[in-house]
């Protein structure tokens, strides 16, 4: 990330440095004070200066919900209420979540997109190109949140010996299943296709669980002998689990959005200490992207 001094942010923003330390001290302006220096991240004093756009009459958009659409997550649903951000939840899945961002019938998503790329490796920045692809997001802007562990969510004591998707199928294990457009269900078929199988070669449990911590359920009353979801969520049921791959999970939202006062509070409160200790104790998560922005439009 690129920061400019104060005399070459108030050039690059043609302002004055006496205006520019009044925006300062009422904080009205992104920027960061080190060694007794005012820095100002170039990027986000572009979204600063976009968020404040004027619209002629008639170009004027409708303000979304202060809701959290996309997927589920323990440690974000934890910091949607520790950081009194105000915003609520709506756990649909990644691609559900995108379209209702497009929609405006939410104010961000958290996603985890997954495919394969050329090579039929896991594709590192496939949110970002769902984001690219999505037609009503030219404003489009992607904040990491963290890191996290996705893989086998087994019955205590793992008494079927599971420790990959190729034990799944060769044993035939029920494996319970996610919706369609859910990030989970979007790994599960790419790490199908990498062993040149599909979802129909599974032992499949037909009803499809809503969130990872559902599907954690179904594994412990046992409806199934395993199915995909984070680390968080097997500890959190009791369950073991076998680690399958790291994902990014992100927070996608337009732009404008970014400096709205629930989201800043969310931002601010990703740096805090507090949420590194809680992701240690859920397990699963790497916090050290959280903040980063990760794609703009």
């Amino acid at each position: 990330m690129e920061f400019l001094t104060t005399s070459e942010a108030a050039d690059y923003l043609r302002l004055g440095e006496r205006k520019l330390y009044e925006l300062v001290t009422t904080g009205a302006i992104p920027c960061s004070k080190v060694t007794g220096k005012w820095l100002f991240p170039r990027h986000e004093l572009d979204l600063w200066v976009l968020s404040g756009l004027a619209r002629p009459a008639g170009m004027l958009t409708t303000e979304p919900p202060p809701v959290m659409g996309g997927s589920q997550d323990e440690l974000l649903d934890w910091s949607l209420r520790e950081s009194g951000s105000g915003l609520g939840s709506m756990s649909e899945g990644s691609a559900r979540g995108l379209e209702r961002l497009q929609r405006d019938e939410v104010m961000a998503v958290a996603v985890h997109f997954h495919s394969l790329d050329a090579t039929g490796n896991l594709a590192s920045d496939a949110s970002v190109t769902a984001l690219q692809n999505a037609p009503d997001l030219h404003d489009a802007l992607l904040v990491a949140f963290v890191r996290r562990e996705q893989g086998l969510v087994l019955p205590p004591g793992n008494p079927k010996r599971l420790r990959s998707l190729a034990d799944v199928l060769a044993l035939g294990a029920r494996m319970a299943m996610r919706q369609q457009g859910t990030g989970a269900q979007m790994l599960l078929d790419a790490l199908l296709k990498r062993v040149d199988a599909t979802a129909r070669d599974l032992r499949r449990v037909e009803t499809p669980a809503l969130t990872g911590p559902d599907l954690a359920e179904m594994v412990r009353a046992g409806q199934a002998d395993c199915g995909i979801a984070t680390r968080a969520a097997a500890r959190s049921a009791g369950l073991d689990f076998v680690p399958l791959v790291w994902e990014n999970f992100d927070l996608a939202m337009r732009q404008r959005s970014y400096f709205r006062p629930a989201m800043q509070a969310l931002i601010r409160f990703l740096s805090e200490r507090r949420l590194r200790q809680r992701a240690e104790e859920l397990t699963g998560y790497d916090p050290s992207p959280a903040g980063q922005i990760r794609f703009a439009a």
